[in-house]
């Protein structure tokens, strides 16, 4: 199943190889060996692609899933041993400003040296469904006040205010504050339309009884701080964010945004390797759910 994901992922039998660790030929033979066992072909193969068939492709989760609790079985183990090992999947919101989390990695690196770590960066409603789903072990989350996440257990981690973010040219660029009825008067960068991220500037200007022109919408803070020194929109952030944006100026807005940060994981229980992590962040796994 390992040399199937491998294939799969890689698109190449040669590239599967080389990351388990086998040649080639004996990584062909398997695979082929679980497809007579199988009774069904798992790849399409060509002279320049490999991809799964119908069969494969439904093979595939169920595959990935054996590997996860195989994988998630040994760390149990060594943890019964007082050893934690493993790989904790953690996943995280762009602006994400209530921990530092580069800093709690490195501690988290220096105590379980045998743990891998993979970050996910994605929007909060997408980090919910894959914690849900057992895709990731934790995850960072910016929501809108009164929103809770379902179906996950967590802790609230901090709530902040929103600040106006605009080119250092920018007639509000020398002033003390604005307030929502200025902001409304010009183009903004912002996230998605229907993104938490989104909804926290949209609702704010709502209940204002006010409308906004979003002129471009991105994915990432800081492609929006590109776009706001160029003098092509404002924003609205994170006021523990926003300092870490380059070559824009920012300033409290009266009546602005205002977001929730979570921290989130599976509601079904942690990896001996993701309840590390929460006793490094000083997060006790017994908080509610949420």
């Amino acid at each position: 199943m390992r040399y199937v994901v491998a294939v799969a992922e890689t698109g190449s039998f040669t590239k599967a190889a080389h990351r388990c660790l086998v040649v080639q030929s004996a990584l062909s033979h398997q695979i082929a060996r679980l497809e007579r066992e199988l009774g069904a072909r798992l790849f399409d193969r060509t002279s320049r692609s490999v991809r799964l068939t119908p069969a494969g492709a439904a093979f595939l989760p169920s595959a990935r899933q054996c590997l996860d609790f195989a994988e998630r079985a040994a760390a149990e183990v060594a943890a019964a041993v007082g050893e934690v090992r493993g790989r904790v999947v953690v996943g995280v919101i762009p602006t994400v400003a209530a921990v530092d989390l580069p800093a709690a990695l490195k501690v988290y690196r220096e105590r379980y040296p045998q743990v891998r770590v993979a970050l996910r960066m994605l929007p909060s409603h997408e980090l919910v469904e894959q914690v849900r789903q057992g895709a990731l072990d934790l995850a960072f989350l910016g929501l809108p006040p009164g929103v809770r996440p379902e179906g996950v257990r967590g802790r609230e981690l901090a709530r902040d205010e929103h600040v106006a973010v605009v080119a250092p040219s920018h007639s509000l660029a020398g002033r003390a504050g604005t307030s929502l009825e200025r902001l409304a008067e010009e183009l903004f960068v912002d996230f998605p339309a229907g993104s938490p991220g989104r909804m926290q500037s949209d609702q704010a200007f709502a209940a204002a009884g006010l409308q906004r022109e979003v002129a471009f919408e991105v994915t990432t803070a800081e492609l929006m701080a590109g776009l706001i020194s160029e003098g092509l929109g404002v924003a609205v952030l994170p006021s523990r964010y926003a300092p870490r944006l380059s070559g824009v100026v920012t300033l409290p807005v009266v009546g602005g945004p205002s977001r929730v940060e979570h921290l989130v994981w599976s509601a079904a229980g942690l990896t001996p390797a993701a309840a590390a992590f929460l006793d490094v962040l000083g997060v006790p796994e017994t908080v509610g759910g949420a």
